[in-house]
Parts: structure tokens; C-alpha cells; sequence
């Protein structure tokens, strides 16, 4: 049994148009909820795309560092109190196998491997420093991709033989042995046992995510595609947001404390 103590609400977010403006990236708006969260004994749990490095960064600033996170769109964990290194064998595997792929299949794909920190800081909006830690990898691998629909099959059903398989975020598509955010919630979830989870997020990598929580938040997210009706929403398990990014995100939240009476 796990010796950490009950927390009443424990939440997992997204992060890049979500928690954090995909524009700015400022959480500035979502603020009152983060000290709601904060002040009721409820947990955030941070689960994106980005590095462990850039996770921790971005913990550390919210004041969160004391919880664990989901690095890599759930290739990996980052321990609480951790810095965000990890092996990277994973990576130069992943890096190898693309590597080894016929030119007719990759050349569409460009991932951060690829790249310059310039470059990547020019498809991201990123600093520097902050480009140079969104490639500092241990699990997977984002980029972009310029090819048909078609031809993305072929690349995937490809790369599948690998054991590699693809998920569409905010901005990127990204590649990685296979493991997704809910299934590192779930481990997370039955460590904690928490009284009540809530998910928050705004592209389809978070799907499983929104769906694994007692209350799955759609947050709106103007610069995307908005994600289909999901099983869930008929019955409200499922919400959606008015509000983009942290506004929306500082909505949901807070009405949800205030339903739950922990507000």
C-alpha cells in the first residue's frame, strides 16, 4: 500500500495550449487556480511532450517541483525534486531506425534531430536555451511533416515494424516506442489514489488522457483544429472550455473545486 498520503483532486495537464498560452507561453491567467489547487491539498501532474529538462524548468517557475510529471507525451516520468536528465538510449535507438529509413519514406519528416537550435527555435518560439533543452532527449522525437496524408501512412506502417509508433500534439508529430500519457497516468493514479482526477488538454495526444480521468477537460484552442465529440461529453465526464489556453484552463478548474466543495 502506498505510504503517500490521500490528495482530494489530483490533476494532470497538458501543457502548450493548455496550462500554457500557445502564443506567449505565459500561464500567468491560470494563476487563482493553480493557488486554489494549491491551498484544497490537491496535486498537479504536468504530462506534455517536452523534455524532462524543460519540464522541470517549467515546474520549478509554478512551484509544483515536489510532484512528479509525464515527459515525452509519455515516454517517460520525471521524478519529483528531479532535474529532467535521463538515458538516452531510447533516443539514439528511435534516431538509428529513422536513420535506416528509405529516403522515399523520410524525407517529409523533419525532427528536432534534424535541426538546428536555430531551427528549432524558429518552428517553436523558443529561446535558445529553451530550444536547446526541447532537444535534449531521452524517448521520442517531434518534427514537422510536409507530406501527404498517403504518404504519412507509409512512413508509420514502416516505422510500426519497429516498434515505433506516432501521436499528434499541439504543434508536432512526434515518434516513440509506443508508451501514451494515460498509460503513465494510470501508473500515477494507482500510486496516489487520489478522491477525485481531472485531465486537462487541447490535441488529440491527449484523447486517452481526457477520457482515463473522472473529469476530462477540452481546453479551446483557437490556433488547432478543435478535437471531435468524444465519448464522455454526452454524459459530462467530458467538458469543454469557452476560454483558451490558461483562461479556460482557470475556468475549469475553478469550477470544478467549487462543485467538488473544495473551494
Amino acid at each position: 500500500m502506498s505510504s503517500v498520503p490521500a490528495v482530494p483532486i489530483l490533476v494532470f495537464s497538458d501543457l502548450d495550449g493548455t496550462l500554457i498560452d500557445h502564443a506567449t507561453y505565459s500561464w500567468d491567467a491560470a494563476k487563482p487556480a493553480l493557488e486554489a489547487l494549491r491551498a484544497c491539498g490537491g496535486g498537479l501532474i504536468m504530462a506534455s511532450s517536452k523534455t524532462g529538462p524543460e519540464i522541470a524548468n517549467i515546474r520549478a517557475a509554478l512551484g509544483w517541483s515536489h510532484w512528479p510529471a509525464i515527459v515525452e507525451n509519455g515516454a517517460g516520468l520525471l521524478p519529483a525534486n528531479g532535474s529532467g536528465m535521463a538515458d538516452s538510449t531510447q533516443y539514439s535507438k528511435l534516431r538509428a531506425i529513422l536513420d535506416d529509413t528509405p529516403p522515399a519514406l523520410r524525407q517529409h519528416f523533419r525532427g528536432f534531430g534534424d535541426m538546428t537550435a536555430a531551427q528549432v527555435s524558429a518552428v517553436t518560439g523558443l529561446d535558445a536555451g529553451q530550444a536547446n533543452l526541447a532537444m535534449t532527449r531521452a524517448f521520442s522525437e517531434p518534427g514537422l511533416w510536409g507530406g501527404t496524408a498517403e504518404q504519412l501512412d507509409l512512413l508509420l506502417n514502416h516505422l510500426s515494424q519497429h516498434g515505433i509508433t506516432a501521436r499528434e500534439g499541439g504543434r508536432f508529430l512526434t515518434l516513440s516506442f509506443g508508451q501514451t500519457k494515460a498509460d503513465r497516468m494510470a501508473e500515477l493514479i494507482a500510486e496516489y489514489q487520489p478522491a477525485h482526477t481531472v485531465a486537462l488538454g487541447d490535441a488529440p495526444n491527449d484523447v486517452e488522457m481526457l477520457q482515463t480521468a473522472d473529469t476530462g477537460v477540452i481546453v479551446a484552442n483557437p490556433h488547432r483544429k478543435a478535437l471531435p465529440a468524444l465519448k464522455g461529453e454526452e454524459t459530462g465526464a467530458i467538458i469543454r472550455t469557452a476560454l483558451p489556453g490558461p483562461h479556460g484552463w482557470n475556468a475549469a478548474i475553478l469550477g470544478l473545486l467549487i462543485d467538488l466543495n473544495l473551494r
